[in-house]
């Protein structure tokens, strides 16, 4: 249960700026610079987690893993395509 103090300020469970820094950098990883964002969006999660435990640094976590990944695939796709990526649709 949070608790108030006098002033009427919260002093409950505060959210780690890592945590928050970790998510937006595995969220922006996700469409513009993956192989930067990625590995940020891990150690951030990672030393957030380790503080706080918070549901947020273990999605920090996810997202920067997928972030790897989409990396991955992106230049498996390139290497097959004689070192060009892109996308024709339609």
């Amino acid at each position: 249960m949070a608790t108030y103090s006098r002033t009427g300020t919260h002093k409950g469970g505060r959210t780690s700026g890592l945590a928050i820094a970790g998510l937006v950098c595995g969220i922006v990883g996700l469409f513009i610079l993956p192989i930067v964002l990625g590995p940020l969006a891990i150690v951030f999660g990672a030393v957030a987690l380790r503080q706080t435990g918070s549901a947020m640094a273990k999605w920090a976590l996810g997202l920067g893993v997928v972030d790897i990944l989409l990396m991955i695939v992106m230049f498996a796709v390139a290497a097959n395509n004689g070192g060009s990526f892109s996308w024709h649709i339609g």
